[in-house]
């Protein structure tokens, strides 16, 4: 395969749900041994925690199913549009801040919901801000990201043209 595949997932701080996704995609993609077909990143729509490392609750409960995130928190801009192929907002409020960065129909057609690829739900729920919610709400959104994530794997390998030889050259 000549290009990787751009994923990019966008929450409002990229502390919690974003990097959580990251994680959670990343760690799929690696399992699957895939991790060369693949750029994965994540940013958040407000500049509030650029530079930091994600949420320490967030590192936890990710840590705890063999995840590490290493991950320094950013803002999403409209270069991103540019450089991925896929851009995956975590709730309807970043969805529709990010489509308001859109040029053009193709910049926007890049733009999903998240719970769109998520097995236990019908439509595109957000995924919760467990900010204030404490442990539980990180493991629930852990349980989330990591379920979209395979429904998105699933979708990414369907949709784009990632033949056999792809596969067998990574396992080399």
């Amino acid at each position: 395969m000549s290009e990787k595949i751009k994923v990019v997932f966008v929450c409002l701080g990229n502390i919690c749900r974003s990097p959580a996704a990251e994680g959670a995609f990343k760690h799929l993609v690696q399992k699957r041994g895939l991790e060369d077909l693949f750029e994965i990143d994540s940013a958040g729509t407000a500049e509030y925690h650029v530079g930091e490392p994600p949420h320490e609750t967030t590192t936890q409960v990710a840590r705890e199913r063999g995840i590490i995130l290493k991950h320094l928190c950013r803002q999403f801009q409209y270069a991103d549009f540019l450089k991925f192929d896929h851009i995956i907002a975590m709730d309807n409020s970043n969805y529709k801040n990010i489509l308001s960065m859109a040029r053009d129909e193709a910049q926007k057609k890049k733009v999903m919901k998240f719970r769109r690829f998520d097995s236990k739900v019908n439509g595109e729920p957000d995924v919760p801000d467990p900010y204030y919610d404490g442990i539980a709400g990180f493991e629930h959104v852990q349980d989330i990201v990591e379920r979209a994530s395979e429904g998105f794997l699933e979708w990414i390998l369907q949709n784009h043209s990632i033949s056999k030889q792809d596969f067998e050259e990574n396992e080399e």
